[in-house]
């Protein structure tokens, strides 16, 4: 691609701290505000990445992803056209941003998710963009981290 790469994703929070936050949000109406909030500060991704060939398939938004990074820091960045699945881009980079490519494939993401109490809440449609988008994450790392 001729275009020039795009800006990673940068969490402004660790994982843990997620938690820690969303542990502070008795009901869903506020997780689902904060969620909506993580997601609207993540770079855009310029309209030149936004092909076929990063396009996540499975799930119901269009999603984005572009993988980055070394084998040592693994790093993503990737956008949506829904503000729910933004925040969970942002939740998803809280969790495999900077970690080893290996760490990343080898991560239960949906046991991690489950932690942040947001599994109960997403439709069924979300919920598969989700594991479409961590199944896409993981692939990207393996072959990162070489096989």
């Amino acid at each position: 691609m001729n275009a020039p790469a795009p800006e990673m994703i940068e969490p402004s929070l660790s994982f843990d701290e997620l938690k820690e936050n969303f542990a502070l949000l008795d009901e869903w109406d506020d997780r689902y505000a904060y969620l909506i909030d993580l997601g609207r500060k993540l770079p855009d991704l310029p309209d030149a990445w936004k092909t076929e060939t990063t396009k996540v398939r499975g799930c119901m938004s269009q999603v984005w992803l572009v993988p980055g990074g070394t084998a040592e820091s693994f790093r993503f960045t990737a956008d949506s056209d829904s503000s729910i699945v933004k925040g969970l881009i942002a939740v998803l980079a809280s969790l495999f941003s900077h970690k080893p490519a290996a760490e990343v494939a080898a991560t239960d993401a949906e046991e991690e998710f489950r932690a942040l109490g947001l599994d109960q809440h997403l439709s069924p449609n979300r919920r598969n963009g989700f594991v479409a988008m961590v199944g896409r994450i993981k692939e990207s790392a393996r072959a990162m981290a070489g096989g």
